[in-house]
């Protein structure tokens, strides 16, 4: 103060760290429990009086810990530290950290998804434990195991390969167990245990890792990754949560008030925790549904052709056939509201069957049966000129092309339906210009028209009464719920 004179040096921290830098008290530790119960973020406050000569004595080391070439920042680390001894203890502070609007049931959503959900955060243990049951992470009767031995004077913490092993033991006897674990006894078990620790956490409904530095978050997003074939996703709102959001598999940061940096080094950036609800359930699972289909149809439309060793392939893998085939991109099978409502139906994707080495192999031979019969079809009914087999031919393999698009979409887009007409007018309209492929006087006349259409029909008639008869005696999950 200057009017007085005095220099004070104020310090603010958490209570595990300021423990051990104020003066002996007997009233923190216990006040910091019953607050972390309560469910607030806890905040220490403490002083120290400097006399003049102290305080520089302080700041003539200070600045010449700052003017030094190596180590420099362990050498001012260490002359600040020099003042955080014997401080005295001002106040304890506890914050209510408000939960968003809506995570409960956005936490419901992603568990009824079949998403495991692992909450990763510095809080006490109490704290933790008091905002995972207060946002459902945890249901309020469901059973809770705190990762600790019982017998030692440590409360929440092991410390030794011995405490972790019998710990290890006491948790795989008990089933359908919430567990909270310390970062400290986190580390313990995976210095010793890691695959075993992995394997039993993986199969409780939720877990609570508290006291995690952000080193610890990232080490265990990489060690799921490492011990599971699943995809991780990691979600955050600060900067503490950086190095958690890009070591995953798909980092999501929230704006909030403690800043952008999550949002900024994230791959998905959103203002709000509910909106992963719809990010994942309706823009991830569409995401996903599109894009097997489009990388399916590709394939089939350069396998058909190269089956038919035909003519015309610059044209085809264009301006025939490209817009209908990507139009693809906006199918749906369900609405977004049906999707939010059921998100069992993201859980249905986790098995694979949209896109799998089955699903590839029956576009392999649809390409190569329809190849045949295109390319066959014309041999027999061509007429005295062979130009007559490539104008019936690839007629007919162009209207497959695009009554296989039709087939295979669930949601008619209005684009979808323009793509197909703009294809089909394309085709018809070069007619005129490819006089080394078509003879037009061939082309106009009803023994064109009537074999082009048998060997479409043939070629696509088949797999839609296949396809029909497998939707009506095992219908996929989504088509029962739009019925």
């Amino acid at each position: 103060e200057e009017a007085t004179g005095d220099i004070t040096f104020y310090m603010k921290g958490a209570d595990v760290a300021m423990t051990s830098i104020v003066q002996y008290n007997d009233w923190l530790e216990e006040e910091c429990g019953n607050m972390a119960r309560e469910g607030l973020r806890t905040l220490v406050v403490a002083k120290k009086s400097l006399s003049e000569e102290q305080y520089q004595d302080f700041e003539n080391r200070y600045n010449q810990a700052k003017l030094s070439i190596h180590d420099r920042a362990l050498k001012v680390a260490a002359v600040v530290e020099s003042l955080e001894r014997e401080m005295e203890l001002l106040c304890l502070t506890g914050v209510e950290d408000q939960l968003q609007a809506d995570v409960r049931p956005t936490l419901e959503l992603l568990r009824n998804a079949g998403i495991k959900i692992w909450m990763l955060t510095g809080d006490k243990l109490e704290t933790a434990t008091c905002i995972a049951k207060s946002s459902h992470l945890v249901s309020r009767n469901q059973n809770i195991h705190i990762f600790r031995p019982l017998y030692v004077c440590r409360p929440f913490q092991v410390s030794n390969r011995g405490e972790a092993h019998l710990e290890l033991n006491s948790f795989r006897r008990k089933h359908d167990c919430a567990l909270v674990i310390s970062g400290d006894s986190l580390e313990v078990c995976l210095r010793y245990y890691e695959h075993e620790f992995v394997e039993l956490a993986c199969q409780c409904p939720a877990v609570v890792c508290c006291r995690c530095s952000p080193t610890q978050k990232a080490q265990i997003v990489r060690l799921l990754q490492q011990h599971t074939a699943n995809r991780t996703c990691a979600i955050g709102d600060g900067g503490n949560d950086v190095s958690m959001i890009q070591a995953a598999d798909c980092g999501i940061g929230i704006e909030g008030k403690e800043g952008k940096q999550a949002s900024l080094a994230a791959d998905f950036s959103i203002t709000q925790f509910k909106h992963i609800g719809r990010l994942l359930m309706v823009h991830g699972r569409n995401s996903y549904k599109r894009s097997a289909a489009l990388g399916q149809f590709v394939m089939h439309r350069g396998l058909i052709i190269s089956t038919m060793q035909g003519f015309l392939m610059v044209g085809y893998a264009t301006i025939y056939t490209m817009f209908p085939v990507f139009s693809l991109v906006l199918d749906q099978d369900v609405k977004p509201e049906m999707a939010l409502l059921y998100p069992e139906l993201y859980k249905d994707l986790t098995k694979g069957r949209s896109l799998s080495f089955k699903t590839f192999f029956i576009w392999v031979l649809i390409s190569v049966y329809q190849g045949g019969i295109l390319m066959y079809g014309a041999l027999l009914l061509f007429e005295s000129e062979f130009v007559h087999v490539v104008a019936i031919s690839f007629t007919a393999l162009i209207l497959t092309e695009l009554l296989m698009v039709a087939l295979t979409i669930r949601t008619w887009h209005w684009l979808m339906v323009v793509a197909e007409f703009f294809s089909l007018g394309c085709y018809v309209a070069s007619l005129a210009f490819l006089n080394e492929y078509f003879d037009l006087a061939f082309i106009t006349t009803p023994a064109f028209l009537w074999k082009v259409s048998v060997i479409t029909v043939v070629s696509c008639l088949p797999l839609y009464i296949i396809k029909y008869l497998k939707r009506k005696f095992s219908p996929p999950s989504y088509s029962k719920l739009s019925t």
